[in-house]
């Protein structure tokens, strides 16, 4: 993966808190392309993500968008270019559905919130993209876990990014609804053309919905590459430090 006409990537990057965690990290993600973040918890992934997200200040190297610094766009800029969807809880305890996804279009509305017509159109589409047009008008305190998944998910579709940022989005879904948000972010990446980095425990999955794949381990990369070189052989009982009696029991 180079950087050249890349809509995101990451060069000789460290990450971390105080002191840095990860260090050396180098990707790069083109429009229509899915890469997965996948390693042990604790390992450092949403770490790596909160800097990508421009959440967290990297220790050294450089994230770039569209071949620009990160930290060179204004944030409006990179507003319009790249969206987020973080673990975190939402704040907003009396919002509705609608406009928890609403939010998703301030980079457009200017400084008093105004939706146009264009806007509220692109705030439809988005909730009836995740199937959650019943849903609207109820408080985002009032529903499951899994439903506010898929609305956050509806609040980063309809900012309209060429990026798409999350971290372990199908952690609160069911079956049904897991399947229902990965194949929407596939559609995003082949239709509208984003670069889309995600974390994923579901390996699995993972290994459908990927076109590369980052694998993170005790502070360190530990392997990078296409699906069909990554979900093979022993590697991933090396990355989980899975002993091998057990991986042939329940993994093979």
């Amino acid at each position: 993966m180079t950087r050249q006409e890349s809509l995101i990537a990451a060069e000789d990057l460290s990450v971390g808190y105080r002191e840095p965690l990860i260090e050396h990290i180098d990707f790069a993600v083109h429009d229509g392309e899915i890469l997965t973040l996948i390693g042990p918890n604790g390992s450092g992934k949403s770490t790596i993500l909160k800097t990508l997200a421009g959440n967290l200040k990297q220790h050294h190297g450089t994230v770039y968008i569209e071949n620009s610094p990160a930290h060179a766009l204004t944030p409006n800029e990179r507003a319009r270019k790249r969206s987020v969807l973080l673990t975190e809880r939402p704040r907003q305890s009396f919002m509705t559905c609608r406009e928890m996804v609403e939010m998703g279009r301030y980079p457009y509305t200017g400084h008093f919130g105004i939706l146009s017509p264009i806007d509220q159109a692109a705030v439809q589409a988005a909730i009836q993209l995740v199937q959650m047009e019943d849903f609207a008008g109820q408080s985002i305190t009032a529903i499951s876990d899994g439903q506010r998944q898929r609305v956050l998910l509806a609040r980063a579709i309809c900012q309209e990014p060429e990026i798409l940022i999350l971290d372990e989005p199908t952690s609160y879904l069911d079956i049904h609804h897991k399947i229902l948000f990965l194949e929407i972010l596939r559609k995003l990446a082949a239709e509208k053309h984003m670069a889309i980095i995600v974390s994923m425990h579901e390996l699995d999955f993972a290994e459908k919905i990927a076109d590369y794949v980052l694998c993170v381990k005790d502070g360190d990369i530990f392997r990078h590459g296409k699906p069909e070189d990554i979900f093979r052989g022993d590697l991933l009982r090396q990355l989980f430090d899975i002993p091998p009696d057990l991986y042939a029991k329940y993994l093979t």
